[in-house]
């Protein structure tokens, strides 16, 4: 039988919260130095019902045999 990877492109709203020291930023001028953006050090949460697929595609999928087993050589 065959098996299709189907492929959605989706755009949502996101909360990304971190909780920082305080001598991380500097809270009397408003500097969130390197807090400025959202980066791996925020945890984000998806806005529910914010989500919306912009495109979909789909292809025949054929899996890929497991060769782990098979001794490697180089040269």
């Amino acid at each position: 039988m065959k098996k299709y990877k189907i492929t959605h492109k989706i755009t949502a709203d996101f909360i990304a919260e971190a909780i920082v020291n305080e001598d991380e930023i500097d809270a009397t001028i408003n500097d969130l130095k390197e807090y400025k953006k959202p980066n791996s050090k925020f945890e984000y949460t998806m806005l529910k019902g914010t989500e919306s697929v912009t495109q979909t595609n789909y292809e025949e999928y054929v899996e890929k045999p497991n060769n782990s087993d098979k001794e490697r050589t180089s040269d």
